[in-house]
């Protein structure tokens, strides 16, 4: 199917946005052009969309998530001094709690996770666990990233030097540490290197324990950063010091799981920009280019490109740049998210503009009053779910959702 969207600005890079017409064929992003040109006009395709008034951007990449754990609400006592003690206390504390999210049937919550990153405009994530069967459904609310090596830490990770030994060339190999502010989280990153594991391929989840000596050596051996700020407040009172990861290459922004984070890559985005004095275009770069080189994507995610991956999302055009844009963006903005050219998501606004073969297997949801039709079957997700925890009980990061009935038949799904 070949696709013409016009009339949108067209975020290029973080700093500018340009009035553009952008063709979609094969899932890829074929011509971009002024839409001054008389582009729309002899469009020999299947489907236009009219964006006037909005901005379009790259679909972001979440690059640390726990999806299994999306239902969860934050558990903890803090402070504490590593994550250690952060997990023992969780286990010893809310017994019952965890028990019983943990009997809603694990598709059920990776689902909710995959849904809860498309909300935000998330097209790619990279999941910290297993890449369980479900995860390598074509059906998926989200992309996650297929081809990654990992261990959870240090200290539950298993066999390190095994995992060495099975890490594939290329591969981002993706771990826990220096996560805590004592001298257990302070020595991993010596750790690491001596079992060689510190290398260009690897990708630290955290890094809050660093000092100026590891942040030295994560710049010789040029591996890179996945900070998760809401999370390191939470639990430890404090946020990574940006004076000692300035000058790594590759910093991300994940958003962790709602058991510690703040809510989704949203707020986890303006999170980082208050409490780690990052810029807007810093935090641009996080959560676009910067994670797609971390986890080696290969199609140009997280940007706008001529041979590039369709996977776009589109918000209400205020007039600033893409990176301020972003900055002030929450779930409720968020109108329509593509991937590979594909709609994932529309408000009610955006199901009006769009052609109905587009429209074909999305429903609705509620989330704290705002009403996303989703392509997941999310009606069957949520009975699922609060089989186990209760009606009106099942939250996405601390909002609620439900399904909106007087929109299901006013559209008759």
């Amino acid at each position: 199917m070949s696709i013409l969207i016009h009339a949108a600005r067209c975020a290029i890079g973080p700093d500018e946005a340009v009035p553009a017409d952008i063709e979609i064929s094969a899932g890829r992003i074929t011509r971009i052009r002024n839409h001054s040109a008389p582009i729309a006009s002899s469009f020999p395709g299947d489907m236009e969309i009219d964006l006037s008034g909005f901005i379009l951007m790259p679909g972001l990449i979440n690059a640390h998530d726990h999806l299994h754990f999306s239902l969860f609400p934050r558990l903890a006592n803090p402070p504490y001094q590593n994550y250690i003690e952060w997990g023992e206390d969780i286990h010893s504390a809310f017994p019952e709690l965890i028990a019983l999210h943990k009997t809603v049937p694990r598709h059920v919550r990776l689902w909710w996770g995959g849904i809860r990153n498309l909300l935000t405009g998330v097209t790619t994530v990279c999941h910290h666990d297993p890449l369980w069967p479900e995860l390598r459904q074509s059906g998926f609310p989200v992309q996650v990233l297929q081809q990654y090596d990992w261990a959870h830490s240090l200290a539950l990770g298993g066999d390190l030097r095994a995992a060495h030994a099975a890490r594939r060339n290329g591969c981002p190999f993706i771990i826990h540490a220096c996560e805590g502010v004592d001298d257990r989280a302070r020595l991993e990153i010596r750790q690491l290197d001596q079992l060689g594991l510190l290398d260009s391929n690897t990708a630290l989840v955290h890094a809050l324990g660093l000092d100026p000596e590891g942040a030295a050596l994560l710049r010789q051996r040029n591996a890179s950063v996945i900070l998760c700020p809401s999370t390191n407040q939470f639990l430890f009172g404090r946020t990574p010091r940006m004076s000692l990861l300035s000058e790594i290459e590759n910093l991300a922004i994940g958003n962790d799981s709602p058991l510690t984070a703040i809510g989704d890559l949203l707020d986890e985005v303006r999170f980082a920009t208050q409490a780690c004095n990052l810029s807007p275009q810093a935090a641009y770069r996080m959560v676009t280019t910067a994670p797609a080189a971390i986890l080696r994507l290969s199609n140009f995610e997280g940007s706008i490109t001529e041979s590039g991956a369709a996977d776009l999302i589109a918000v209400r055009d205020a007039g600033y740049s893409p990176a301020r844009t972003l900055q002030r963006l929450s779930t409720a903005d968020v109108e329509l998210v593509m991937i590979g050219g594909r709609v994932q998501l529309a408000s009610n606004t955006m199901l009006d503009r769009l052609p109905a073969s587009a429209n074909t297997g999305l429903e609705p949801l509620s989330i704290n009053g705002a009403i996303r039709w989703l392509r997941a079957p999310v009606r069957k997700l949520l009975a699922q779910a609060e089989e186990v925890l209760g009606r009106g009980e099942v939250r996405l990061s601390g909002a609620t959702v439900s399904i909106p009935q007087e929109t299901v038949m006013a559209y008759g799904c």
